[in-house]
């Protein structure tokens, strides 16, 4: 229900909002994350496994609020990779970053803010995981943009701030687990509507 009522505040915020003040807006954006999941634990050995960064990509719409100094409410489905020694994570899921941000001089702004994410799915190669241990997760994002207008290009730092592990099962008993969170660096290119 929390979940919910997260997203629709949000969706609600960036269509009441978008026409509030000068500068304000909506539109669309997407691009390229690049970056992995979380280390690998081996419940034998008690080791563990850095991912190998992989490209992932993402889509979403946005609201700013403001122009000088901005909120800016983001909805985006995420879909990331990460590789380890003979398999690979997959997860997709919702991210809800809610920025303040600062136009710095000319086109340049920079920004922070929490990352609320809702992961919709995992896959680790075709090898049974058990559930997420929490579906709903907090991150920080931190990047700067340059904005032109109508269009905009950012690059941004995405952390999770809790681990949040999933088991592997794959038909025997095990203790393997997969610290799910993110750390990633996200390219995207945004067009207000």
């Amino acid at each position: 229900m929390m979940k919910k009522t997260v997203l629709l505040a949000a969706i609600a915020l960036m269509g009441i909002t978008a026409h509030a003040q000068k500068g304000s807006g909506f539109g669309i954006k997407g691009g390229l994350n690049y970056g992995a999941n979380g280390d690998y634990f081996e419940s034998t050995e008690q080791a563990y496994k850095d991912p190998k960064s992989n490209v992932g990509y993402h889509l979403g719409i946005f609201g700013q609020i403001g122009k000088k100094i901005y909120l800016r409410p983001e909805l985006v489905y995420t879909k990331t990779k990460s590789d380890y020694e003979n398999n690979s994570l997959d997860m997709s899921k919702l991210d809800l970053p809610v920025l303040l941000g600062i136009n710095i001089i000319g086109p340049l702004n920079v920004f922070a803010g929490p990352a609320f994410q809702y992961i919709l799915d995992t896959d680790y190669d075709g090898i049974t995981i058990g559930d997420v241990e929490n579906d709903f997760t907090v991150g920080l994002n931190i990047g700067a943009g340059l904005s032109f207008g109508k269009f905009g290009i950012d690059l941004r730092y995405e952390r999770g701030f809790s681990e949040n592990e999933v088991t592997v099962v794959d038909g025997v008993f095990s203790n393997d687990r997969i610290d799910t969170r993110p750390d990633q660096l996200i390219l995207s290119v945004a067009l207000k509507l």
